[in-house]
């Protein structure tokens, strides 16, 4: 059956069974992955997935059921338990479906129509890890990886909405150790992409990684210090990260964010501008519609460095006594919350050289480990491993450190660089960060 057939009959089985209102998800999917280790083949790996979810609703009470099974035969029996379940739960006085929306067609080319083989998987790991492996220094491999997934998602409610839409990934990864005995470090490099034609050249991966892993080779732990610290843009976005979960509507309606209050007013430095853009072409988190059949948009989320909006499905919005912004997310197994799409922040007018010319003494973050920030207060402590910069240029490799501030300090800070790049879904620039504290020997 056609897979909007399908939903549209769980929903009507749903109705049937008593609900009031009821919507029903289905998430098919398929993937393809290998793994290779020194010239030996680690993993193959075929999965195919179908997950089906109903959410029913009496009045303000909510259930959800799922289900890994398409035959209608049963939708009746799912139904009932979900309505037997909505029964029993306390009432929700902010669910509900929202009114339907219509869709604007939109070409977002999330379709790769080409499905790679096996073999074509295998020689694109292999690349990887032998370009790392061909890097002097390098002495040994945690391997080379690539991977394919294809995902059909359709949703339809009791409301009028139904739609569908499907998605394909391509990925390749490898990552590398250098040295010897205690002295070895490791380092790794990955790209995803929608289309194989956007996905980077497996060996250029390969031989980054195994590039970092020597330059980490004999790290040093500087003195603490309170300095300039610059992000480079594989943990950049890591700080646009807690900015989406401070303006998170969930969050916020709860009262658990250090930025509740904040709506209207400066949270980022004069200039600067987060956008976020579910419609982006090609967008790894590109999609025509939420998890609740909303329509996306582009928005700023921060204009000039004032937040204009939180991030909201229709449940925050209600409790908030304003209207979702089309960012609901949802698996078949719960119901929606507010996520961030493509989120990414506004590049500067200056290259990450330029940037760091005037650091007579500070710190270059390549890797940040640990979960180390409050939401609640906006503390912020990480830590991080990457290089010393010394008279505006990189200097010795460090680790074992810790950086720590607060990130409304963090945000009113910011400096960014002009090398913008979208590889991963959040995305920011290389980010020079004033006054933090480095917490060393």
């Amino acid at each position: 059956m056609n897979r909007l057939d399908v939903l549209q009959d769980l929903v009507g089985a749903a109705r049937r069974a008593g609900a009031d209102a009821a919507d029903a998800l289905l998430v098919v999917s398929t993937s393809l992955n290998v793994q290779r280790r020194l010239g030996k083949i680690e993993q193959l790996e075929r999965s195919e997935g179908f997950d089906l979810g109903l959410r029913v609703f009496l009045g303000r009470r909510q259930a959800i059921v799922s289900s890994t099974e398409a035959n209608p035969a049963g939708f009746a029996a799912l139904a009932e338990r979900a309505v037997a379940m909505a029964r029993v739960v306390p009432e929700d006085p902010f669910a509900g479906l929202p009114d339907p929306v219509p869709l604007v067609a939109r070409d977002l080319d999330l379709v790769d129509a080409a499905e790679p083989s096996a073999e074509a998987l295998l020689e694109r790991a292999a690349a990887a890890e032998e370009a790392a492996l061909a890097i002097p220094g390098v002495t040994n491999s945690e391997g080379g990886e690539a991977g394919w997934s294809r995902a059909e998602i359709a949703l339809a409610a009791s409301n009028g909405f139904a739609g569908s839409y499907s998605r394909t990934s391509h990925s390749v990864s490898a990552t590398a150790v250098a040295g010897q005995g205690t002295a070895m470090e490791r380092d790794y490099d990955y790209h995803t992409a929608i289309h194989l034609a956007d996905l980077e050249d497996a060996a250029l991966i390969g031989r980054r990684a195994g590039e970092r892993a020597v330059r980490r080779l004999n790290p040093r732990r500087p003195r603490t210090a309170r300095l300039p610290v610059v992000y480079d843009p594989r943990v950049s976005a890591s700080l646009l990260g807690h900015l989406g979960a401070a303006i998170n509507g969930a969050t916020v309606a709860r009262g658990t964010s250090f930025l509740k209050d904040s709506l209207g007013k400066q949270v980022l430095g004069a200039g600067l501008t987060v956008r976020d853009d579910p419609t982006r072409r090609r967008g790894l988190r590109s999609r025509p519609f939420d998890g609740e059949g909303m329509p996306g948009e582009a928005r700023a989320i921060v204009q000039d460095g004032v937040l204009t909006t939180w991030i909201l499905d229709w449940r925050s919005a209600r409790q908030l006594g304003l209207a979702s912004t089309g960012h609901a997310s949802r698996g078949t197994g719960g119901p929606p919350g507010p996520a961030a799409t493509n989120l990414w922040l506004e590049p500067g007018s200056i290259s990450p050289a330029a940037l760091m010319s005037d650091i007579a003494e500070g710190l270059y973050v390549t890797d940040l480990i640990g979960m180390g920030v409050n939401m609640v207060t906006g503390d912020y402590s990480r830590g991080a491993a990457g290089f010393m910069i010394r008279d505006g240029a990189l200097a010795e490799p460090v680790s074992e450190i810790t950086i720590a501030g607060h990130l409304r300090d963090i945000f009113q800070h910011m400096t960014p660089a002009d090398d913008l790049e979208f590889r991963r879904g959040t995305d920011a620039p290389t980010i020079r960060v004033e006054g933090l504290t480095l917490a060393g020997a």
